[in-house]
């Protein structure tokens, strides 16, 4: 797929489908953009699972944090990623090594890796990158 562009319809199809995200680089901290993010998309009705590391066994905007993608013990539709870039390839290692894998991994703005996106798309997942929900559920009128 050419991650330089997506359609309307591709974006929208997506976040049409999606129920449960889990956002991986979650913050307690409400001026960090992932924090802002989790609120809006909580508040557009998805059930957001917040992972963090330096968080776990904490609560985020009501949603106990965990530590990794492997300790989410439930499915989850999309993985939406506030990670630097060189990080989105672990993410999706960790993504297509969970027992249900989700059906897509969503870098944030500036969080673009095309060779771990085509990991992601051999694997079956469809991929948005460098793209922000909050951003595009508004935009497409969602």
């Amino acid at each position: 797929m050419n991650h330089d562009h997506y359609s309307d319809d591709y974006i929208t199809d997506i976040l049409k489908t999606v129920k449960t995200i889990a956002l991986v680089g979650a913050s307690p901290k409400e001026e960090r953009p992932s924090h802002r993010v989790m609120k809006f998309l909580q508040s557009k009705g998805y059930r957001v699972i917040p992972v963090n590391p330096g968080q776990a066994g904490k609560m985020i905007l009501g949603e106990p944090v965990q530590a990794t993608l492997g300790d989410v013990h439930e499915p989850v539709d999309m993985v939406d990623v506030f990670r630097a870039p060189e990080y989105l390839s672990a993410v999706v290692d960790d993504a297509l090594a969970m027992t249900e894998r989700p059906s897509v991994i969503w870098g944030q703005l500036e969080i673009r890796d095309d060779a771990a996106a085509a990991k992601a798309e051999a694997a079956g997942l469809k991929v948005v990158m460098n793209r922000c929900p909050a951003i595009e559920i508004p935009r497409l009128g969602l």
